[in-house]
């Protein structure tokens, strides 16, 4: 295993167990014995102070992060390790009533930095589990981490599909394509979440195949859909919409861009026997709102994609933000109820409050905090790591 020593002075972030380590920080890298040393890409090594001190142990990637560390203490990352990891992340969502809940049985089993394995998602879906690796080196560890799935669930574990053809890093040694690693016949496509059927799409839907961070939130709207009227933009799946009309709504619009949404959110809507009281639009939001009149709403729920995946695109994402929020508070009858989200990385909670701040305020609209929401508990934030804290969302009431 190769050492990369870290410049002077740039050992302050490991020593506080950010997993991170960033191309700049690096001196040089060596071999055992003392030579000059090149890694290649999804190679583990040891990251040392420029006083020699092991810092911890990481999978090397070009680009600007170039460490992920799995471990700050000198251990063999070996089977035992992986098993491990995933054992304890396998509690964790037993801990939370995750994993023998009868009423739901779509949860993320491994949320990257959240859980110690940056680089890695698994998400378990009525028992199958779908792995996503975000860098070589999780991608050259798969067959490790697929036996320990295998260890952890058992009969349990009905199928694995690899769906890391999106993420891997498209320069990088490798090209995958999505695949079954494992398959019985007895596995199924259908999940539950809060006893409301969903279709998961994991072979061609965005993400993992569903949205399983908005899980509580969608709970939260259910508290308050009954007799309600219900508008769910960036529908996605419908999940938001689902969640509203199994607890009393009296009707639901979705709106998404993608017709290949809407046609997913429509097949849901039937798996739940609600197609009498739904509306499809396959339109972007936007419009949506310049042609509709949206005040015959009692709830909106807005919830975008990612506007910013990078800190230079930050700005634009703020105005985007800013510019939506003000059109749905304008549009928005009196003692109606805005449930409003961000998944962007870079936007922080302060960042995304003070940007609907700044939308009531271009409107003019008196606003009530009700809620302050982020992601669920399978979806851990590492205290060391502030990164893995993305989703954030506000629940308003417009007077």
């Amino acid at each position: 295993m190769l050492n990369v020593i870290l410049k002077s002075g740039k050992d302050a972030s490991p020593r506080r167990f950010h997993p991170w380590i960033f191309s700049g920080a690096i001196k040089k890298i060596k071999s055992a014995a003392g030579q000059d040393a090149e890694p290649q890409e999804g190679d583990l090594v040891r990251v040392t102070s420029n006083k020699g001190e092991f810092l911890g142990t990481g999978h090397y990637q070009n680009g600007s992060i170039a460490i992920r560390i799995l471990s700050f203490q000198d251990i063999e990352i070996d089977e035992d390790f992986w098993t491990n990891r995933i054992q304890e992340a396998y509690e964790l969502r037993q801990q939370i009533h995750l994993t023998d809940n009868k009423s739901t049985n779509i949860y993320r089993l491994i949320h990257a930095e959240g859980d110690g394995l940056p680089g890695l998602i698994l998400d378990y879906y009525a028992g199958t589990v779908v792995i996503q690796s975000h860098s070589i080196g999780m991608h050259y560890a798969k067959d490790i981490i697929v036996k320990a799935i295998k260890n952890v669930y058992g009969d349990k574990l009905k199928a694995i599909f690899d769906k890391s053809a999106g993420t891997l890093p498209k320069t990088g040694p490798v090209q995958v394509e999505d695949h079954y690693i494992y398959q019985t016949e007895d596995f199924t496509s259908v999940g539950l979440e809060h006893n409301c059927k969903f279709k998961i799409d994991w072979e061609k839907g965005q993400k993992t195949g569903f949205f399983i961070d908005q899980r509580d939130n969608r709970a939260l709207l259910a508290s308050y859909s009954k007799g309600k009227k219900v508008l769910n933009t960036f529908c996605y799946t419908g999940g938001f919409s689902i969640a509203a009309l199994k607890n009393g709504a009296t009707f639901v619009d979705s709106v998404d861009a993608s017709a290949r949404a809407i046609d997913l959110t429509d097949e849901n809507i039937e798996l739940n026997g609600f197609t009498d009281k739904h509306g499809s639009h396959a339109i972007d939001t936007f419009k949506f709102f310049e042609q509709n009149d949206c005040s015959q709403y009692d709830v909106i729920v807005l919830d975008p994609p990612a506007f910013a995946k990078h800190q230079n695109v930050k700005h634009n994402a703020v105005k985007g933000y800013k510019r939506l929020n003000a059109m749905a508070l304008t549009a928005m009858k009196p003692g109606s109820l805005l449930f409003t989200f961000s998944c962007s990385q870079v936007v922080d909670s302060k960042l995304f409050y003070n940007t609907i701040m700044a939308a009531a305020i271009q409107t003019g609209r008196k606003v009530r905090v009700l809620h302050q929401v982020t992601q669920p508990a399978d979806h851990p934030i590492n205290i060391y790591h502030a990164e893995s804290h993305y989703l954030k969302g506000l629940v308003l009431q417009v007077i």
